[in-house]
């Protein structure tokens, strides 16, 4: 009977790990979106997605303090996860949103999905990690995979002046959301899940906040009850709910099955553009798409990193 219910907890870990590998993949959807109907700028966007996704994050901190208590955090974490959350996830999504007004969803989620190599290439020259033969073949394989499909994507559209800079922000992207990955898999076992998890975003959203109150003023937001739907699926459906599933997952069913399951995410957000974006795929995608993901999906049995999804 034991191993039979341990059998139904790892399928319903995978089930759950699978379905928030698919909530995050509508994250791109939902802000082109929100671009698309709205006239929401991107640091707009990225406010508003933080402010209402940050309740549920301290609902959470709170439940987990008054379960667990609070841990003993040197200053030296400290300073370690204001840097995570200010420069690590506060600037990668700031890059992402940025880069999402002139790039479509699925190259988005291709370049995006670049930052587990950054993660291993950051391990490898700062952490001194030998980099194995079968990862070699991983990074050569993701970085083929998003030459051939960007390839694809110029076919289809360069004419926007800004397809080149948009790019740029994605890559950048990556390469900040990989950092913010290093620096979380070596600190977050020493704080804890939950109160990591809350204390980063909390210093990201004070970071995204002090941007905005900088340079733009809030009553130049155009509130509509379509800005507001597409902000709040934003928050709980691409932002919230995937991440706490993501957790149990990787509880459950380990972090290195929880790296391969979110090889879907490229899929599914390249057919989501399809159908509700109206992107086009074409061969060159499909190829390069299939290479990123078999490249992922090696550095995912080789990873002892959490998997963490932008």
């Amino acid at each position: 009977m034991q191993l039979s219910s341990n059998k139904n907890i790892s399928r319903f870990g995978y089930a759950v790990a699978l379905m928030g590998a698919l909530f995050f993949s509508t994250k791109a959807i939902f802000v082109k979106l929100a671009f698309q109907t709205t006239k929401v700028d991107a640091l707009t966007l990225l406010t508003l997605r933080m402010l209402f996704s940050l309740p549920f994050y301290l609902i959470i901190g709170f439940i987990a303090w008054k379960k667990e208590g609070t841990h003993h955090i040197t200053s030296r974490q400290w300073f370690l996860i204001i840097v995570m959350g200010i420069f690590g996830y506060y600037l990668s999504s700031l890059f992402d949103f940025i880069g999402l007004q002139f790039v479509s969803a699925g190259l988005e989620r291709l370049i995006l999905f670049l930052y587990p190599t950054f993660a291993i290439l950051i391990n490898t020259y700062y952490f001194k990690n030998k980099l194995s033969n079968v990862q070699i073949i991983a990074l050569v394989l993701t970085y083929a995979g998003i030459g051939i499909a960007y390839l694809g994507e110029m076919k289809l559209d360069t004419t926007h002046p800004n397809f080149f800079y948009g790019s740029f922000m994605i890559f950048l992207c990556a390469i900040t959301y990989s950092f913010y990955l290093v620096g979380t898999g070596r600190i977050v076992t020493k704080v804890g899940t939950t109160h990591y998890t809350v204390y980063a975003m909390l210093f990201a959203t004070i970071g995204i906040f002090i941007h905005f109150l900088l340079t733009k003023n809030i009553s130049s937001i155009h509130f509509s009850s379509t800005l507001i739907g597409y902000t709040s699926a934003l928050a709980i459906i691409a932002t919230v709910l995937p991440s706490f599933m993501m957790s149990y997952g990787m509880k459950h069913i380990g972090s290195n099955n929880v790296a391969i399951i979110t090889s879907v995410g490229p899929v599914s957000t390249i057919l989501q553009a399809h159908f509700f974006l109206g992107e086009k795929i074409i061969p060159l995608q499909i190829v390069g798409t299939s290479l990123v993901i078999i490249g992922v999906i090696l550095i995912g049995w080789k990873s002892r990193n959490p998997a963490i999804t932008a």
